[in-house]
């Protein structure tokens, strides 16, 4: 889709929308209010394409995917969506003209607070992808009021706020009360028998709420197929109840009103008590039921109120393990509201669903209480009693006598629901996320599952979407790019491989690196205007921003931040000999999560000591990027010289950061872990700096229970020195015994279990190794822009839209939209 507006079309409907909302004129607007009329403008352009595309599946009757998610980290709309319609500079020269500027009016919108971390931001990419592609789809989640949290960084410590993003409401999204529907909870199961013999189950007693869904558009590249985000708001069924209010009953009045809040509020609530699990629970089958209804009903309106032939033209796709309840509520609303038998169903719900496992962390493989899940979703439950009864049959039947096989592999066990096991049950494809990853899943993680049906599973290796992480985000690269190899990289990542040919051209290098340097000089200014810090852009910018968790270990990046600040302050040729260093961190905690709270107070508190010690002069300064998101993501990873990639191998199930700054030009410094793996494959391992033990290594160790940490300390100097630091008041003089537990869990004990379980003292040394010969390399600026450049030449397979033609081809087949 060319654009349609002229400059001066542009200018002339910004002008009336801003008299018509604000009762202004464009010369008296805020910077707010410019971005609301910009944004109804851009919506107006592609909102033909939008209804042209939906239209274009009722008329074609595509298959269409449905993507479950918790997560859709979106980043901001306005720009994205600019690019994709190809209008970016028609608007900028229209604002110009208007006297702003459009960088300063794409800041004004909100990050929408709809996830978190790499879950949810793939998911985004997806979504970028499918339009792209041309495949219909539909992403389904909820929509957040406050999302996880906004975090402020206070003392150094980490501080919850809500992260209100909505306060100026959003221009792109459309309500949609049409497609209300209830969601119920709690309640007891009815039956009853007819004149058949058929039983009939219902609920009764239950309350419940109205899902009503907000749709947001998803522009392809170039604008043709524009698909949908749908988000779900939940509602009273009724709003106030008079007549408890009249009673005295003040609570009972809200009630319907208070519980509706409560499941949309935010994303992930502490669940460390039983409240937060129940709310954890209600919101994933808030709009996962939502989901499926719809689906239903909008299936049997363009099929003449049958769902004959349904499981051939829908799928559902679960990212991850949160929508897994998607097998039984499927099964639900079949046999219950469409009359299905359960082998019918059955059959129709394991043709359309599909599991896209994440991770091997035990924690996002959910495992629910019985007594929980019974009592809020009893008749849900009762049919995963009946899956796991039948699973359980079929097991014997392929593996007579095997009772421990039983044991591993049933739904239902040690009074816990374990909804990875539900959705491998129900689905027909199960994938892992990168090659090492899918190994693991398939040798160990799920290895029974795996003997028993191996054409179930597969590998799809993550992708990013170079729309959003260079296109938008670094737009000097992206014009260099273009300029050198033509713009098809933009909807084909891997023409970036005719780059190699500028790998020995000093010219090309020079270019390239003084790209880099502007956009290291950027994100100083971001790091002084927020941070109130001085960093140098000709440092080496070595970088980690995600999610803050111990096996991607931030722990063992700050203890070797200290070895290096001690080795400064004992040697001064050591200190002579360091390439100046700017480390940035970037990550949120989860709010019930003290130990990874903990390492973001260790981060800024020796962030404050080194900054401030002249001594050094200058050689190390440490950064901590508060409210780490996708606007500011952009930013970093522009800039970023080494791309800290250092998880326990077999810990990370793939990783898209590193994806990213690979994109960006910034060599990987990292483990054999996730797609680092395959990263290395692309690039060449001498174009990268690889340390620490193996995957295989690190299950050994796990299995023969034979790593002794406090050896380590005991035999090394530098980190007995650094761990005594933690417990001395070196980086804490007022409280001695502040990061007493992060000693504790390296030396002593982990909850009860192992110290050290994510082997940060034995890769240790092996990091320092690696990270001494990137300072060397850097070094050599001509052979570190060959090795940045290449990186760019080599990361073609790491697109989002690579891994979705995968998925196309190989899970979903799914037909291209055509709106002829």
């Amino acid at each position: 889709m060319k654009i349609s507006y002229t400059k001066e079309v542009i200018k002339s409907k910004i002008s009336e929308i801003v008299k018509t909302l604000f009762r202004k004129r464009v010369d008296e607007v805020s910077p707010q209010q410019m971005f609301q009329a910009v944004a109804m403008v851009v919506k107006d352009e592609i909102i033909d394409a939008w209804i042209d595309t939906h239209k274009a599946y009722e008329k074609q009757d595509t298959k269409i995917l449905y993507y479950m998610s918790m997560e859709f980290l979106m980043g901001r709309a306005l720009g994205n969506m600019m690019i994709n319609i190809c209008a970016d500079d028609v608007f900028r020269e229209a604002l110009q003209d208007l006297g702003f500027d459009l960088n300063a009016i794409e800041d004004q919108e909100a990050d929408p607070a709809l996830g978190n971390g790499g879950l949810g931001r793939l998911a985004a990419c997806f979504l970028d992808s499918l339009a792209t592609l041309g495949y219909g789809a539909y992403g389904c989640g909820i929509r957040y009021k406050y999302g996880m949290f906004a975090q402020r960084i206070r003392n150094g410590y980490q501080v919850e706020v809500p992260d209100n993003w909505l306060r100026h409401g959003n221009p792109f999204e459309i309500r949609r009360p049409e497609y209300a529907c209830e969601v119920k909870f709690g309640g007891h199961v009815t039956m009853r028998v007819d004149e058949k013999g058929r039983e009939h189950f219902g609920l009764a007693d239950y309350r419940s709420v109205l899902a009503v869904p907000y749709d947001l558009p998803i522009v392809g590249y170039g604008g043709d197929v524009v698909n949908t985000l749908r988000i779900w708001d939940a509602e009273p069924i009724n709003t106030f109840n008079l007549d408890s209010f009249d009673r005295g009953d003040y609570l009972k009045a809200v009630e319907q009103e208070n519980l509706a809040k409560t499941i949309v509020e935010v994303l992930y609530p502490n669940d460390n008590h039983y409240a937060g699990k129940e709310l954890r629970l209600k919101q994933q089958y808030f709009f996962i039921s939502a989901t499926l209804q719809t689906a239903i009903r909008k299936y049997k309106e363009s099929h003449g109120d049958s769902l004959k032939g349904f499981e051939k033209k829908v799928v559902f796709q679960m990212n991850d393990t949160h929508p897994s309840m998607t097998v039984a509520e499927l099964m639900r609303l079949l046999m219950d509201e469409e009359q299905y038998e359960w082998d019918d169903a059955w059959a129709v719900v394991t043709k359309c669903c599909a599991y896209t496992n994440h991770t091997i962390m035990s924690e996002a493989l959910e495992k629910w209480p019985i007594d929980l899940f019974r009592s809020l979703l009893p008749r849900v439950y009762s049919i995963i009693e009946e899956i796991n009864r039948r699973f359980i049959l079929d097991i014997y039947k392929a593996f007579p006598g095997d009772f421990q096989r039983v044991s591993r592999m049933e739904i239902l066990h040690d009074y816990k629901v374990r909804m990875a096991y539900l959705a491998i049950v129900g689905s027909y494809s199960v994938n892992g996320v990168a090659a090492l990853h899918t190994k693991i899943l398939e040798e160990r993680e799920l290895r029974d599952f795996y003997e028993m049906w191996p054409e179930k599973f597969s590998n799809k290796t993550n992708g990013i979407t170079q729309r959003r992480f260079l296109l938008h985000g670094n737009p000097l690269l992206a014009d260099w790019v273009s300029k050198k190899i033509g713009k098809g990289w933009i909807t084909d990542l891997s023409r970036m491989k005719e780059l190699e040919r500028y790998a020995d051209d000093p010219k090309a290098l020079k270019e390239f690196m003084a790209i880099k340097r502007r956009n290291k000089v950027r994100l100083a200014r971001y790091i002084e205007e927020h941070n109130r810090i001085t960093v140098d852009p000709d440092s080496i910018f070595d970088v980690q921003v995600k999610r803050l968790h111990e096996y991607k270990r931030q722990l063992m990046n700050i203890l070797h931040i200290m070895m290096l600040y001690n080795r400064m302050k004992q040697d001064p040729e050591f200190l002579d000999a360091y390439y100046p260093h700017t480390f940035i961190f970037g990550a949120k905690a989860a709010a019930g999560y003290a130990r990874a709270k903990q390492t973001i107070k260790l981060i800024n508190s020796v962030a404050d000591v080194i900054n401030k010690d002249a001594s050094i002069q200058g050689k190390i300064k440490v950064v901590f990027i508060e409210d780490y998101k996708v606007s500011n993501a952009e930013i970093i990873f522009a800039a970023a010289d080494i791309s800290e990639q250092i998880s326990t191998a077999s810990r990370e199930a793939s990783g898209t950061s590193n994806m990213k700054f690979m994109l960006n030009g910034a060599p990987t410094l990292g483990t054999m872990d996730g797609a680092n793996v395959e990263i290395v494959e692309e690039v060449g391992e001498e174009n990268a700096f690889i340390f620490g033990l193996s995957s295989d290594e690190v299950i050994r160790y796990e299995r023969d229970c034979n790593y002794f940490p406090g050896d380590i300390f005991a035999s090394n100097d530098e980190i007995r020195d650094v761990l005594m630091q933690l417990i001395n008041g070196t980086y804490s003089p007022e409280d001695p015994g502040q990061f007493r537990e992060l000693y504790d869990s390296l030396l002593v004990s982990y909850g009860g279990g192992r110290p050290d379980p994510y082997f940060i003292l034995m890769d240790l040394p092996s990091y320092h190794e690696a990270h001494m010969r990137a300072n060397e390399a850097y070094k050599d600026s001509l052979k570190w822009a060959r090795m940045a450049l290449l990186q760019t030449a080599n990361c073609g397979k790491f697109s989002s839209d690579r891994t979705i033609q995968e998925y196309v081809d190989e899970i979903w087949h799914l037909d291209r939209i055509s709106k002829e």
